[in-house]
């Protein structure tokens, strides 16, 4: 009978210490697909991304060169979910992907500063008071950055509303929180953010104020344009730009949510374009894309030297009036899009270059998991005996193969 309960008690604890080997490898396997894409998967796809070389005259040293190039990045709808539209798991997966894209972004690129084009979070122009105060505390946490990083950020038409829904309130709420600088100027290179919800062109007071502010930076941005060029006499002419008012002469990168006009997409290529069946489709004024007339103001006022926006959630460049160019720059979310991206731009205050740097697919997170997942069942199953290893299989197979 002793002997009896021995082997009994051998038995288990052979069958026990096998279980725990099977657990020990299911955990590993888990963790490792969990390491990879939660984690490695960025830093693999990131690190291929290069800052654009700007290209410079000959007669510009390195240390110039060097010196004056400013390290920019532009992203564009974050799309934060809220508390009506937003399903918790779908945030806890969307909102992570953008939390480790940006962060890893940050640790690997080094940028000095980082634009949002519009669309922060998706149901700001809705919601109360409380529910905008937690999508302000996770933006700040997902988006958080060193001291020496600017964040600056435009608003969109899902943070204040379109023009119908638009109001005092909303905007200072947004302005509170993101305190944005219309007129930004850095390393001799200016920045025109602009509130294009703002640009109906209907008279009413937010859009007139927006308007007369508009027409002051485009005074500022002449005056130091011309004062730039005259000689020391005709400076003291030019009694009405003050120096207080001088920024550096060089024509400004114009950033805003809404693109300029456009017909539509049609002419617009790449694999993050808008799908081929909807390009062709034409866009509404003032709703997909700002009027003509506003337009043509903004270019007028401020005659860009570059022009970047988002809105549509699909890469597109246009060409404007005398060569200027836009660059719609993709959501930078999987809710929106599965390739998002972000673009970098080295730039001088004459000069730029800009290149895109593409996130990790949605789909090969998906299909790691599907794999990892299949993979599991194959391990559970040969420890069960219900399937044969594939490396004994594999082994009686070559075996066979050599005998014959």
């Amino acid at each position: 009978m002793a002997t009896i309960r021995f082997g009994f008690g051998r038995l288990n604890f052979l069958l026990l210490k096998r279980r725990s080997f099977l657990l020990l490898k299911l955990i590993a396997v888990v963790f490792a697909v969990l390491l990879f894409c939660e984690f490695l998967i960025y830093y693999l796809v990131i690190f291929q991304c290069n800052w654009p070389k700007v290209k410079t005259s000959a007669y510009h040293s390195e240390q110039e060169t060097h010196e004056t190039v400013l390290k920019a990045m532009f992203l564009a709808d974050t799309h934060l979910l809220g508390e009506i539209r937003g399903h918790w798991l779908d945030k806890l997966r969307r909102e992570w992907q953008m939390e480790r894209a940006f962060q890893t972004a940050l640790w690997l690129l080094q940028p000095e500063v980082v634009f949002i084009l519009g669309d922060i979070f998706d149901e700001g122009k809705w919601s109360s008071s409380q529910a905008w105060a937690d999508d302000v505390a996770r933006f700040q946490k997902m988006f958080r950055h060193p001291p020496h990083v600017q964040l600056k950020v435009v608003a969109g038409n899902h943070d204040i509303g379109f023009h119908y829904q638009m109001d005092t309130y909303r905007i200072k709420r947004f302005d509170k929180v993101f305190n944005p600088e219309m007129l930004f100027s850095w390393k001799g290179i200016n920045f025109v953010m602009v509130n294009s919800v703002a640009l109906e062109g209907d008279g009413c007071n937010i859009c007139s104020e927006a308007e007369a502010e508009l027409v002051k930076i485009s005074h500022k941005l002449n005056c130091s344009r011309e004062v730039n060029g005259l000689i020391s006499d005709q400076k003291q002419r030019a009694s009405h730009c003050k120096n207080g008012q001088l920024r550096p002469a060089s024509a400004p990168v114009l950033l805003q949510h809404f693109p300029l006009y456009r017909r539509s997409d049609a002419n617009c290529s790449g694999e993050d374009a808008a799908p081929p069946e909807e390009r062709s489709v034409p866009f509404k004024e003032r709703y997909d894309v700002l009027s003509r007339e506003a337009s043509q103001k903004l270019l007028w006022w401020l005659q860009p030297r570059l022009v970047l926006s988002g809105h549509t959630h699909s890469a597109c460049e246009v060409l404007h009036g005398p060569g200027v160019p836009e660059l719609s720059v993709p959501s930078f979310s999987w809710r929106n899009r599965h390739n998002p991206s972000f673009i970098m731009g080295s730039m001088t205050p004459t000069k730029h270059a800009l290149a895109k740097c593409y996130l990790p697919l949605e789909d090969t997170v998906l299909i790691t998991y599907c794999g990892a997942a299949g993979f599991l069942v194959v391990i559970i199953l040969v420890d069960l005996g219900l399937l044969a290893s594939p490396f004994l299989l594999g082994c009686k197979l070559l075996r066979k193969f050599k005998t014959v």
